[in-house]
């Protein structure tokens, strides 16, 4: 038993319209163009780490990046850097004037209960010694 029909004697042709599917596919490829941010490759960066090439050595000192901790000592907030506890913004701007790495930022970290006009004073501090970055971390309790 043959199913045929008339209707599919005459066979249609079908054509697409490439003109628009081009349109689309240029106006994508702009958009993708546009909207990509152009950022250095990693060879192109520079080093993190630098010599100074007057002084091939370098104390380790140096090397350590600036970390100001608020502390409660003996029921007062101080502010700490290494061993060091001060008491005064100046104190603190002073030694972080005299800081002698500077590129790699600075570093405050704080507890919760620290008061925070404190730890508003330590970034302060630190943007005042001209800290190209200054970054707040807070002290979870363990």
């Amino acid at each position: 038993m043959k199913l045929s029909s008339h209707k599919r004697a005459h066979k249609r042709q079908i054509t697409l319209e490439m003109t628009s599917m081009i349109d689309v596919v240029f106006l994508l490829l702009i958009f993708f163009i546009v909207t990509a941010s152009f950022t250095k490759t990693e060879r192109d960066l520079d080093a993190v780490t630098k010599v100074n090439e007057k002084s091939s050595a370098a104390s380790e000192t140096d090397l350590e990046p600036a970390i100001v901790l608020l502390a409660n000592v003996d029921g007062s907030w101080v502010y700490q850097i290494g061993t060091n506890n001060l008491t005064t913004f100046a104190e603190l701007e002073e030694v972080l004037n005299q800081f002698p790495n500077k590129e790699d930022g600075a570093f405050v970290r704080a507890p919760d209960a620290a008061p925070y006009g404190m730890a508003a004073a330590a970034i302060q501090a630190c943007k005042n010694a001209e800290f190209p970055g200054v970054s707040y971390v807070p002290l979870t309790p363990q």
